[in-house]
């Protein structure tokens, strides 16, 4: 029997539903057929496996047989919107919610099923099952957010260490100071006034004679002279004490405040002066670098302000200050010097605030691990401090770098960060 010119011959026709057929049949991924219903009208024999139906079972059910209510209506909208516009989908992500209770992830795409004249008569598609994938996937990326967390945290720790440390510091002065004040009235010679007192009462009668020609009498104006004075100096030294008592609680005020100022200030991007934060991250330290007699050589200069956040930068520069103190004061140098800059970027976009040292050095086979997390060459370190510092310079934009000679060359570390943008004045009318 002859076919119309243009027509597909019967050979061919038998030729297309045994290749359907055979790709249906063997196809390892999800393929199907919906008619403008959303009604399967053919399935790959995987799609039937998948629900342990047969290819045929799956006819004229939906999506709403199989998946939740709320699956089958997102799926439902999507061939809508292929129908009505034409447009296809292409390697959409889903979460799959089933009827039982069961969910998991596949990769979609849905293309619009058309008819021999171009009309739209309904959806067809592949879908890949990646749960397993996508399972692997969120497990490595809550686990990289704990470690992200954890080593946030630590840094925390890190500048609460450092309060800490300085508070104890200045808390040893306290003790000192109230130590001396206690000491000075226990043995203030008050008692010796009242004896004089005494004395004086038991020849009121005779005072002058007393004063005059008894031996102890003559000697009264120069104890009492001589008392005076000490009491004076006694004044002075207690005043002195508790000015000096005064002033380490106001550090200790200052201390506690500014790290509540920087806690307060967690997650706020501004414009902020990089030496300014210089010299907050080594008041924070201050204390320690006094009590292990390392000195500070500053080299601040001109810069424009940075774009990032205060308490990010605290916790990195407090880090550096810290790690510098110590390196300093377990080398071999006689004096031990750490040295603060504050540079122009070699990018005219950044500026460098950079923490140098003269102590321990880094041997060069641990320069490229030094700021893994968990790795530190400090017996009683723990690895999370670099780690944490480099994570939120990269947060900022930014970045932490080291150079060192090698074991007993020191180590220079350098925070870069980018500038703040210039503030647009506002227009007037």
């Amino acid at each position: 029997m002859s076919t119309a010119p243009g027509q597909p011959s019967d050979v061919t026709l038998s030729l297309n539903r045994t290749m359907v057929k055979a790709f249906l049949e063997n196809v390892p991924d999800i393929v199907f057929f919906k008619d403008r219903d959303s009604r399967f009208i053919a399935v790959s024999r995987s799609k039937a496996e998948r629900h342990q139906l047969q290819p045929d079972d799956l006819r004229g059910k939906s999506d709403s047989d199989f998946f939740s209510p709320q699956h089958a209506r997102w799926a439902r909208a999507d061939e809508e919107n292929i129908m009505a516009t034409g447009e296809p989908v292409i390697g959409k992500l889903e979460r799959t919610y089933w009827l039982d209770g069961r969910e998991g992830w596949c990769e979609v795409t849905k293309l619009p099923l058309r008819d021999e004249t171009g009309n739209i008569i309904g959806t067809f598609g592949l879908s890949k099952d990646i749960t397993e994938a996508q399972q692997i996937a969120l497990a490595l990326e809550k686990a990289n957010r704990d470690i992200v967390d954890a080593s946030r945290l630590a840094g925390m720790a890190e500048v609460a260490t450092g309060v800490l440390h300085n508070v104890g510091n200045v808390l040893t002065s306290l003790n000192v100071s109230a130590n001396v004040i206690a000491t000075s009235l226990y043995q203030t010679k008050t008692s010796s006034l009242a004896k004089v007192s005494a004395l004086l009462d038991s020849h009121a009668a005779d005072l002058a004679e007393f004063a005059d020609s008894d031996p102890k009498g003559r000697l009264i104006p120069d104890f009492i002279e001589s008392l005076a004075q000490h009491w004076v100096e006694e004044q002075e030294r207690l005043l002195d004490e508790i000015s000096s008592l005064q002033k380490n609680v106001d550090h200790i005020k200052e201390i506690v405040a500014m790290q509540q100022t920087y806690a307060t200030m967690a997650g706020v991007v501004e414009s902020l002066d990089p030496a300014a934060l210089m010299e907050d991250a080594l008041r924070m330290n201050a204390g320690a670098l006094v009590r292990l007699d390392v000195s500070v050589v500053r080299d601040f200069q001109a810069t424009p302000p940075v774009q990032a956040q205060k308490a990010k930068i605290l916790q990195i520069l407090v880090n550096l200050i810290r790690n510098a103190k110590h390196a300093a004061d377990e080398g071999d140098c006689p004096q031990k010097v750490i040295t603060v800059r504050v540079i122009p970027g070699v990018n005219a976009a950044f500026v460098r605030l950079v923490v140098a040292d003269n102590g321990v050095g880094i041997a060069p086979e641990n320069l490229p691990n030094l700021f893994k997390h968990g790795y530190t060459t400090r017996a009683q370190g723990h690895g999370f401090g670099l780690h944490s510092a480099a994570i939120a310079a990269e947060g900022m934009q930014g970045s932490l770098t080291v150079i060192s000679a090698g074991l007993g060359a020191g180590a220079i570390f350098t925070l870069e960060l980018p500038i703040a943008a210039p503030t647009t004045p506002a227009a007037t009318t």
